[in-house]
Parts: C-alpha cells; structure tokens; sequence
C-alpha cells in the first residue's frame, strides 16, 4: 500500500510519460492485463489511456486492472490511468520511493 507522500512522488514522475496502452470500447481482457503485467515489470510506472468509445467508468478499469496485474492504482484522472508495481528483478529497478513516515 503505498502512502500519500509515496503516490504524489509517482505522479511526478508520470507526469511526462505518455500512455502505453488503450482500452477500447471491448474494455479490459485476458490478453490487456497480462500485456500490462509484462511492460509494468519492466518499467514499474505506466499510463494507460481510455478511450472515449469504451463505455465503462475509468476508476473502474483502472481498480480492475491494477488488482488484475498485481499493481498499485498511483492515480485516475480524466481518462488516464497510473499504475505502479516494483520490479521483482533487480535490474529493472529505477524508481525509489521516499520512505513511509513512522
């Protein structure tokens, strides 16, 4: 679980990323989520857009999404969604979080 201090340094951080993946109007599948699982543990901050045809609410995707590929959901704004997931190998670690205040 990651704290405020934790997700308002990821949204900084994503703030200049541009968006990886596009749900569509077919919503989230078997074959999006393990796409994300994939590229997020190798990039371990991702934005993944919605686009105006998919009917269903983003909070939604991006609750789904994140509890289906194992992630934190960082941020839904609009119809951008932040995901962030630690990378399991070492060598794929680039974010450092700030420490949770005790």
């Amino acid at each position: 679980m990651l704290t405020g201090k934790q997700k308002r340094h990821l949204r900084s951080l994503a703030h200049h990323l541009t968006p990886v993946f596009q749900v569509g109007k077919g919503g989230t599948n078997e074959q999006l989520v393990r796409h994300i699982e994939e590229a997020i543990e190798v990039r371990e901050l991702m934005k993944i857009s919605v686009l105006n045809n998919c009917l269903e609410d983003p909070k939604e995707i991006g609750a789904e999404v994140a509890e289906a590929a194992g992630a934190e959901l960082v941020q839904v704004i609009g119809k951008t969604i932040v995901l962030y997931k630690r990378a399991t190998d070492e060598k794929n670690r680039k974010i450092e979080l700030p420490k949770a205040a005790k």
